[in-house]
């Protein structure tokens, strides 16, 4: 499935969300193992993440020009997986998080998913959250996930399913 690159998505607070490029793996990298030192993804990751444009979406948030979060979605139908969702702790709290999940949600049921999964970490509150207001629900638990030791709560979001259309009536019936 190809798809069409989004215009960017301005939001409240000059943040701008759009589509993640080549270009920004060397920042996103350098967010990712500040943001996560113990569990960050290898550069080449990303590369390979990005490259499979087929089941994958990428997302980056930018303030005067600055990637502040970032976040990506496997989507293999009829599942969707939140590989990665981060956002600077200087700009937690006003609404990138939120931002950037409503638009892997949107993808998400634009490639006809019915489920949402992620992991987030156990001593993770502020994202767990984030994810119940979204309407995720806990489903299971990974124990020691983390290379720290720390468990994963795995975490879902079924999507409604489409109405069906109505069938047009068939002339001078009810």
């Amino acid at each position: 499935m190809s798809r069409e690159h989004a215009a960017p998505l301005r939001l409240p607070g000059g943040v701008t969300l759009r589509d993640m490029e080549p270009a920004d793996i060397p920042e996103v990298h350098a967010l990712e193992r500040r943001l996560f030192p113990v569990d960050a993804w290898p550069l080449q990751m990303f590369h390979d993440e990005l490259a499979q444009t087929d089941t994958r979406r990428y997302l980056v948030a930018e303030v005067r020009g600055g990637i502040v979060g970032y976040a990506g979605l496997m989507c293999i139908e009829p599942i969707s997986d939140v590989q990665t969702i981060a956002v600077v702790p200087e700009q937690e709290g006003k609404g990138i998080g939120s931002a950037l999940l409503t638009e892997l949600i949107v993808e998400s049921r634009r490639r006809h998913a019915q489920d949402v999964l992620l992991e987030v970490r156990a001593d993770n509150p502020r994202a767990q959250q984030l994810y119940r207001r979204f309407g995720f629900e806990q489903i299971h638990v990974r124990p020691r996930y983390y290379r720290d030791g720390v468990d994963a709560l795995i975490m879902r979001l079924q999507l409604p399913r489409e109405p069906l259309s109505p069938q047009p009536k068939e002339a001078g019936r009810p």
